[in-house]
């Protein structure tokens, strides 16, 4: 016999299934003119397919973390997103009470600190040349430029922090940022991601602190010591790490936020596998954290096999992440985020001004 080797194929019953038996969800065309407010279209497109539903889909879980007053949630921030003028997207999210951590680049927090200081990003000229801009000091992002003498001015205001920073304590990312984000609160007006972060007492992690701007201008602050025969300031990265793990303990539950992916994001998903061999390894009695909640908003794929395209049903493998059957709830969007972003926070905005949320439960600091 050929074939399924004796197998029958499962054949169709005369009743066949009417999607309500089975309890499917039913979708509906989304009908602009029924929608008369961003939660009007995220719910409209959250009935549809693709993309569309994931926005939608991902209105609702992050409204469901902002919503529970037993969870943490870690926004973690990978690409462009400051230099492309996505940083007052983040600072409503930090001003409303919605993020209670930080993960980021260094180049995401040092284009928002340049923002932030009152200077300007330019659009790009595509009748310039990449030569002719590095001669005239464009520093080009995309379609963005960067410039030079913004980088020179803030090292000048960094140098001023870290003057007065006492070299007998041990620098981390966490206090750096809290420092220039106190800078900007005392001597700026405008709005900024590390102010807001500084005035919400919201801690802000750049895990890979040395690959920035601002990591170098620290890098040039130590070498003017060395010289100068004066102390350096000491950086330790691992007090980043110990910082963040307790920020997770103090909450019951955690939840994560996530633009791209990259170091920030794995960085903040394994908080949960560090505790599991702190206490196998190590035999320390250290409760356990999965996050509960997630939303990605990242247009990698998970073919190439690489950190910023992992799927959160891949993460739970790794014991980072509550399963979907025991009640983890995740929206993955691959799509742009400066587009997806956006609509996701003003959903969940005007839901929040109708109902706001209870206050949290637990209490962080910064410091």
């Amino acid at each position: 016999m050929h074939g399924h080797h004796g197998r029958q194929r499962p054949t169709r019953t005369d009743a066949l299934a009417d999607g309500a038996s089975d309890q499917l969800v039913p979708l509906q065309s989304l009908d602009l003119g029924r929608v008369r407010s961003f939660d009007d279209l995220a719910r409209g497109m959250s009935l549809t397919s693709f993309a569309g539903r994931a926005v939608g889909e991902a209105a609702d879980v992050l409204e469901a973390m902002v919503r529970d007053p037993d969870c943490i949630v870690v926004c973690t921030l990978s690409g462009a997103m400051t230099v492309a003028k996505m940083g007052l997207v983040l600072c409503d999210m930090i001003d409303a009470g919605w993020v209670q951590a930080v993960v980021s680049t260094g180049a995401l927090m040092a284009h928002g600190f340049v923002e932030a200081t009152g200077r300007t990003h330019f659009k790009v000229d595509p009748a310039i040349s990449d030569d002719e801009y590095y001669e005239k000091g464009y520093d080009r992002v995309y379609d963005t430029l960067e410039l030079e003498k913004n980088l020179d001015e803030v090292e000048e205001l960094v140098r001023h922090v870290l003057e007065a920073w006492d070299p007998a304590v041990t620098l981390s990312s966490v206090a750096f940022h809290d420092a220039l984000g106190a800078y900007l609160a005392r001597h700026t007006q405008g709005r900024g991601v590390l102010r807001s972060a500084h005035e919400k007492q919201v801690p802000v992690y750049v895990p890979a602190f040395t690959d920035s701007e601002l990591g170098l201008d620290v890098a040039l602050h130590i070498q003017r010591a060395h010289r100068a025969g004066r102390p350096p300031v000491r950086y330790d990265g691992f007090a980043d790490l110990e910082h963040f793990k307790e920020r997770i303990l103090a909450a019951p539950r955690c939840g994560i936020f996530t633009i791209g992916g990259g170091v920030p994001r794995n960085w903040a998903q394994q908080v949960g596998p560090y505790l599991d061999i702190t206490k196998k390894r190590l035999g320390i009695d250290v409760p356990q954290r999965r996050f509960s909640y997630g939303v990605r908003i990242c247009p990698e794929p998970a073919h190439w096999g690489g950190l910023s395209g992992c799927t959160y049903t891949e993460g739970v493998s790794w014991g980072k992440f509550v399963p979907p059957a025991e009640g983890g709830r995740y929206a993955e969007v691959f799509a742009d985020a400066t587009v997806a972003w956006p609509l996701v926070i003003l959903a969940v905005a005007e839901r929040c001004r109708r109902d706001p949320p209870k206050p949290k439960s637990f209490r962080i600091s910064v410091r």
